[in-house]
């Protein structure tokens, strides 16, 4: 694999990632309509999300954690799994509203605009990528972006 292929490869990895996201939020909507409220599907989404991750884990054959290395986990480590819970409910209740598009771009403007805060303070134990200039004029165009996005499906 050529170097430069082989250097674009998690760009192309994280977009895949990235375009599943719209699919998820639009079922999972179908899926609480169907089931008459949005955190039963909810419950039901982070349920598939488990019987996905059992077998990957055993194929992988990653070992179990120790108790005494959840014990002593910062307080911040469980913020994941409440991210999830907050993010699908969210993306249940506003999809319909706000449609696949306009949900998702307020979804990115809201990630970018909060990573970089986690880069600029180094937060979660990540290295420290100080804000600049240029680095605040792409988080502008992004949230212009977001606003063009939800003016122009306007009603």
């Amino acid at each position: 694999m050529p170097a430069s292929l082989f250097a674009a490869l998690p760009l192309l990895i994280a977009l895949l990632a990235g375009a599943a996201v719209p699919f998820q939020a639009g079922s999972n909507a179908a899926l609480g309509r169907m089931l008459g409220h949005p955190l039963w599907a909810a419950g039901v989404s982070l349920l598939v999300s488990l019987l996905m991750l059992v077998p990957a884990l055993l194929l992988m054959r990653a070992p179990l954690p120790q108790v005494q290395q959840l014990a002593h986990a910062p307080w911040w480590t469980w913020f994941g799994g409440v991210a999830g819970v907050l993010y699908i409910t969210a993306a249940l209740v506003l999809t319909p509203r706000l449609g696949a598009a306009g949900f998702i771009v307020c979804v990115v403007a809201g990630q970018v605009l909060s990573s970089l805060l986690i880069d600029q303070f180094g937060l979660m134990g990540l290295p420290e990528r100080p804000v600049n200039l240029l680095r605040l004029a792409g988080v502008g165009m992004i949230v212009i972006g977001m606003i063009v996005v939800q003016w122009g499906t306007a009603r």
